[in-house]
């Protein structure tokens, strides 16, 4: 692939982002996909200060390509990751849920490219205006946290990108090489990937939840937490107390307490099918397979390209 401003801003190969789940991608996951030429992303907001620095330090021992830190605006001891972010000397962070305006020109001010996530134009360019280097727009397919509005990737990729002029990664809903493209011919510069990602061999999900992933079926997950975070479930036993819950209308605080402490870790991390959160996006209804990092990258490089050559075949042209 030639350069473009996201694989040029990144230095990398690929214009292929692996997103940075919480209980899904540490060291290992983010090290492999940027030895195969995309962005590996450590996600920080399932771990304590100590443990991303060593996860920092472990990354660094496994590749000598740029790797990110994806940091949730929210965390409690942000201060602490950004200092360990500094003094490691990680090249990129993608922050989300929060103002982008709190850490991103101290972190620009240490060398730092800075991405924000956001789920609608309106926090886009809040974000532009907050010198961001660059934005994840996220359609509402996406798994985990997610936008209240709902909007489908369709839809809000190419009202970003007319409305911005900084780049543009597009994600929610994307894990394929057909699916990248399409994104790309409606404005995106590159995508961000992370489903397809939860079933790589380097994913530190569990097995449980890995394998729950690969025999999802369409309309296995549902939006849902809107008063909350709204968050993405597949929909298992505690899916069904929550749906429950509406059902009898539960206030927000009977919801708060239904959903505790841990729901997320229980699920993806511990592997517990029954009790524990789920989050995986709609794109789950397509994955049939667990493969190594590296074979994801090249599979989606590879059906891309394919891809792109079929857009000359007469069935494009009228």
């Amino acid at each position: 692939m030639e350069q473009n401003r996201i694989t040029s801003l990144f230095r990398i190969k690929y214009p292929i982002i692996q997103a940075g789940m919480i209980w899904c991608s540490g060291w290992k996951l983010a090290s492999a996909v940027s030895n195969a030429g995309g962005l590996g992303i450590i996600g920080s907001g399932s771990m304590y200060p100590d443990i991303l620095d060593e996860h920092v330090r472990k990354c660094k021992e496994k590749t000598n390509k740029p790797f990110a830190v994806n940091l949730p605006m929210l965390y409690p001891d942000i201060d602490k990751h950004i200092e360990t972010i500094i003094r490691h000397s990680v090249p990129i962070v993608f922050t989300s849920a929060g103002n982008p305006k709190t850490w991103t020109q101290h972190l620009k001010s240490h060398g730092i490219t800075v991405v924000h996530v956001v789920s609608s134009l309106k926090f886009a360019l809040k974000a532009q205006e907050a010198g961001v280097d660059a934005i994840v727009a996220e359609g509402f397919e996406a798994g985990g946290h997610n936008g209240r509005d709902e909007t489908t990737t369709l839809c809000l990729i190419p009202n970003v990108a007319q409305n911005i002029s900084i780049p543009l990664i597009a994600a929610g809903g994307i894990s394929s090489g057909k699916a990248m493209l399409a994104a790309m011919n409606l404005g995106a510069d590159a995508v961000q990937i992370g489903s397809r990602f939860v079933t790589s061999h380097e994913s530190s999900a569990h097995e449980n939840f890995k394998n729950a992933v690969v025999e999802a079926k369409e309309g296995d997950t549902l939006l849902t937490l809107k008063e909350l975070t709204p968050v993405r479930l597949i929909k298992n036993d505690f899916f069904k107390q929550v749906f429950s819950a509406y059902e009898n209308g539960a206030s927000d605080e009977e919801l708060r307490t239904l959903l505790g402490r841990g729901r997320a870790k229980k699920g993806m991390f511990e592997g517990d099918l029954s009790g524990g959160e789920l989050e995986i996006g709609q794109v789950s209804g397509m994955i049939d397979a667990i493969l190594p990092a590296a074979d994801i990258v090249e599979e989606i490089v590879s059906e891309y390209r394919a891809a792109l050559e079929d857009q000359s075949s007469p069935k494009f042209q009228f």
